[in-house]
């Protein structure tokens, strides 16, 4: 025989009809049915008053919010964020509690839901990010253990010239090396900027950047062809944490100074500008004290690098033991008549393999590493998907080979 299926509004329109005809006693039918009296009374009152409809569902929502936002106040969230379309709901908030102080108003999650929920919000595009620098940063402790380069953001001169203040200086010291006017930030325009620092002050032992071209690349290890040339000239490449321009703090404060004092408003001309820039730095370096150079100037306590830029690159070369590959036009190297694609900003460079295992090698360019190759799947895993796999991001020895160790001996 068959299971009879019910639901709940025929078991309470059942229950109603045998209570009103009177065969059963209220009491008993409510242990038939399984349900107390007062559940009874409820069902019986519901049918008297509303019918059948009476015995659907209702919802549990509650019918008032003592905390839920009014209709004035909402409409007021909407028309400040008419008024200030780039505004997000922190600051429509302050705004609101500074226009209006004698008013509660809702949290910044909550304003943000109401302008989700009447369209006035874009969701934000994924973008891929550079992978993150993962080595600790040098320690700023004398002249030339580390300098910061960057573009301030470009503006017009007067005669309608694009300008991009191309920056580096002495982390240790704050010297200004170079404050340039440049037209782009392509890799050839930055370097012939970079190599002039490098013959007149000679060579630091780590640059720092922020994450953008020229400096860095979504490419493994996220190096560029600007950064290979640093690493091949034994200066290592240090990337600040994308949205922390506090890392790279002091020469964000000078590019503060350099703006108020050389481009609000910007010179007539990109001439008179590079101008600016060059009586800018003068003073910066030589006459302006420094309060954590207990006042002293910049110039006063820098001092040029022993290292000289050298008049031509040594071949890179590995220690005995190591694989080595030439990185392809297209980024990739050959494995066994395999691709294995590592990174265009490599291009024409020598890589070395040291082997972790039987199936795992570490992937280096000079002393940087850039991840783990499996030479079973052919493919390059970064130290986060290689500890997922359970494979140790660590040399066999532990450290770089003296061969390479020297190249990384800062002051």
């Amino acid at each position: 025989m068959p299971w009879k299926e019910t639901c709940a509004m025929e078991e309470r329109m059942k229950f109603v009809l045998e209570c009103l005809e009177g065969e059963w006693s209220k009491a008993e039918l409510c242990r038939i049915y399984g349900i107390s009296r007062p559940t009874g009374d409820k069902w019986l009152m519901r049918y008297a008053e509303m019918g059948i409809e009476g015995l659907a569902d209702r919802s549990r929502a509650p019918r008032h919010h003592p905390n839920g936002v009014s209709e004035a106040a909402e409409a007021a969230i909407v028309a400040l964020r008419q008024a200030h379309v780039h505004w997000g709901p922190k600051k429509l908030r302050v705004l609101l509690a500074r226009e209006r102080p004698g008013r509660v108003w809702p949290a910044a999650s909550t304003i943000g839901a109401i302008l989700k929920r009447r369209g006035l919000t874009v969701p934000r595009k994924r973008r891929r990010r550079t992978p993150p620098y993962t080595q600790p940063f040098t320690a700023s402790n004398g002249p030339n253990a580390l300098w910061c380069v960057d573009h301030k953001g470009w503006f017009r001169t007067g005669d309608g010239r694009r300008c991009e203040p191309l920056t580096m200086t002495d982390a240790w010291s704050r010297y200004l090396l170079r404050s340039q006017a440049v037209d782009d930030k392509k890799c050839e325009t930055t370097r012939g900027v970079m190599e002039a620092a490098f013959r007149e002050y000679g060579l630091p032992w780590a640059m720092r950047s922020d994450n953008g071209p020229p400096f860095a690349s979504r490419g493994v290890g996220g190096l560029s062809r600007l950064s290979v040339w640093w690493l091949k000239l034994g200066v290592g490449a240090e990337r600040i944490e994308p949205g922390h321009p506090e890392q790279n703090g002091r020469h964000e404060r000078m590019h503060e100074t350099l703006k108020q004092e050389t481009a609000s408003p910007p010179q007539a001309t990109a001439r008179k500008q590079q101008e600016a820039f060059d009586r800018f730095r003068r003073e910066f370096n030589e006459e302006r004290p420094h309060e954590a150079l207990q006042q002293r100037t910049p110039a006063s306590v820098y001092e040029p690098s022993p290292r000289a830029y050298p008049a031509r690159l040594e071949a890179v070369e590995y220690p005995e033991g190591w694989q080595t590959r030439v990185v392809q036009k297209h980024g990739q190297f050959y494995w066994k008549r395999t691709d294995v694609f590592l990174g265009e900003a490599l291009y024409g460079e020598r890589v070395g393999l040291e082997p972790l295992d039987e199936r795992y090698w570490w992937v280096r360019f000079v002393t940087t590493a850039l991840g783990v190759f499996d030479s079973h799947r052919r493919r390059i895993l970064t130290f986060t998907e290689a500890a997922r796999v359970g494979v140790a991001a660590e040399s066999r020895s532990g450290a770089p080979s003296a061969t390479l160790q020297g190249l990384r001996t800062g002051p």
